[in-house]
């Protein structure tokens, strides 16, 4: 009992340490060929090697079989524990998110004018961008007064746009 307790410590004091040091233990390793990538990556070690030790433990502590058959049991939990992390690590890290928003993915929204456009200047315009809203610099053709809804024709700079005010 005391070993596979061990082996289930181990596994979180082993996670634990992966996670904080972030990467440092695998830079231990890179010698060895890209060996811990993948299935063989300390998150995925820490996770077999708890998940064994526990679940031995709790095989030979609720029923009368031995270590070997607590063991096998075991290997099994800690072998699902282990693909379960390899898939969601995975998954984390081949989000194939959209990246951040550019110049031209404004062209097109609607804002609200907070500081007056001049003629002849720029004031500040109130934008949703990625669900935030983003104040931005604006020009118009013409003047715009404080409150009005505008849309974005183009985009000057990253943090400047040229509007229009919206007609109803």
């Amino acid at each position: 009992m005391g070993v596979f307790l061990g082996l289930g410590i181990a596994g979180i004091v082993l996670l634990v340490a992966s996670l904080v040091l972030d990467g440092v233990l695998e830079g231990v390793f890179d010698g060895v060929g890209g060996l811990l990538d993948g299935w063989l990556s300390l998150p995925v070690i820490a996770g077999f090697v708890s998940m064994l030790g526990f679940t031995g433990a709790i095989v030979l502590g609720t029923t009368g079989l031995g270590a070997g058959p607590a063991t096998a049991v075991g290997a099994v939990a800690g072998a699902g524990a282990g693909w379960l992390t390899w898939r969601v690590s995975r998954a984390l890290m081949n989000d194939g998110g959209t990246g951040a928003p550019r110049g031209d993915d404004l062209v097109g929204t609607t804002g609200t004018v907070v500081t007056a456009i001049p003629g002849e200047g720029y004031g500040e315009v109130l934008l949703r961008v990625a669900g935030q809203p983003v104040k931005f610099a604006a020009r118009s053709a013409g003047p715009v007064g404080r409150g009005a809804e505008v849309w974005v024709e183009q985009a000057l700079s990253p943090s400047a746009v040229l509007v229009r005010p919206v007609e109803r």
